[in-house]
């Protein structure tokens, strides 16, 4: 990697704006399915508030605020994104090549649950590449920016978390790399980036490289 680094022995990817080009629908979904509750936030609060945070993290913003999501928040809005993402949903470009290409082992860290990550690989053909090696949020006490998930990743892929390269497209999610202690790339190629600059957002919190096209993965490394 950067500095004459040896490459990792261990590549953990996020799913949701890394794998596939899905934080865009998804806040939407959490937009609309919010409305039909009677709480108001747009599209670009929810990218603000929510980007690579789990369903957790929903419920805990709003009973911080002294507010109760109600009972069926949470199962119409997996059943919206669902909907939303066997019909629309599109994989970033040139990720499945440049995971095909990979010489080292690698596996998926996502904060979304089982059902939408096994969704969003099937629906873009990305699945057969990872097979069962998928790690989610709901397999660890603490979701990101805690790094309990990219903990529990490597020692399920038994690789030291020094030895491991984490690819993120959020802040939360580059906040649980690092302090996982592991070297985390800053990908900004999703569309939720396409109005922000990720560059700058992602160096800022820290990313030990930042990258826009997967065409670029190992460039310049």
């Amino acid at each position: 990697m950067h500095q004459g680094r040896p490459k990792p022995d261990l590549i953990i990817f996020d799913c949701d704006g890394v794998l596939v080009d899905s934080e865009l629908l998804s806040c939407r979904c959490l937009s609309e399915v919010l409305a039909e509750f009677g709480f108001a936030l747009s599209e670009a609060q929810a990218l603000e508030l929510f980007l690579g945070r789990s369903t957790k993290a929903i419920e805990q913003h709003y009973h911080d605020l002294g507010q109760t999501v109600p009972d069926g928040f949470l199962p119409r809005l997996k059943s919206r994104v669902l909907q939303t993402f066997a019909a629309s949903l599109e994989p970033i470009p040139g990720v499945g090549a440049v995971v095909s290409d990979l010489t080292v082992p690698f596996c998926v860290a996502s904060s979304s649950d089982i059902d939408r990550v096994s969704l969003s690989l099937d629906v873009t053909g990305l699945k057969p590449l990872f097979d069962d090696r998928i790690y989610t949020a709901q397999m660890v006490k603490r979701g990101k920016p805690a790094p309990d998930l990219f903990l529990h990743a490597a020692e399920k892929m038994r690789i030291p978390p020094a030895r491991t390269l984490v690819i993120e497209d959020s802040v939360s999610g580059l906040q649980a790399g690092k302090a996982a202690g592991m070297t985390v790339w800053g990908f900004v190629g999703g569309g939720h980036y396409s109005t922000r600059d990720g560059q700058a957002i992602l160096s800022a919190a820290g990313a030990d490289r930042v990258f826009e096209r997967m065409s670029d993965f190992w460039k310049d490394v």
